[in-house]
């Protein structure tokens, strides 16, 4: 089953995201967020484009990095993986508790 990623993010863009849940900060500096640990790499690429997205705001050096209101948004969204609908068999199961159905 393929994973979705919600907004066009990529993983490491999500991480980068978690690490502001992780560690309850509004502003993380550059040395933490290349210090994250990315499956794929990371460094600043991830924050970067995060702020080309709209999820972060970076000084003039782009040194710090804030997130922004559309961040805010997006870790406060509780995801939880889609279940396919329950199968016949399980209903008709769950129906008739006390039947033995061998």
């Amino acid at each position: 089953m393929a994973i979705i990623l919600p907004l066009g993010l990529t993983t490491a863009e999500i991480r980068v995201l978690q690490e502001y849940r992780r560690l309850n900060a509004q502003t993380l500096p550059l040395a933490t967020i290349k210090g994250i640990k990315h499956p794929i790499g990371g460094g600043e690429t991830p924050a970067v484009t995060l702020v080309e997205k709209g999820f972060l705001e970076a000084d003039a050096a782009k040194e710090n990095f804030a997130i922004t209101a559309k961040g805010k948004d997006f870790l406060a969204i509780e995801a939880l993986p889609g279940i396919e609908e329950t199968s016949d068999a399980a209903v008709s199961a769950a129906l008739n508790d006390g039947v033995d159905g061998v």
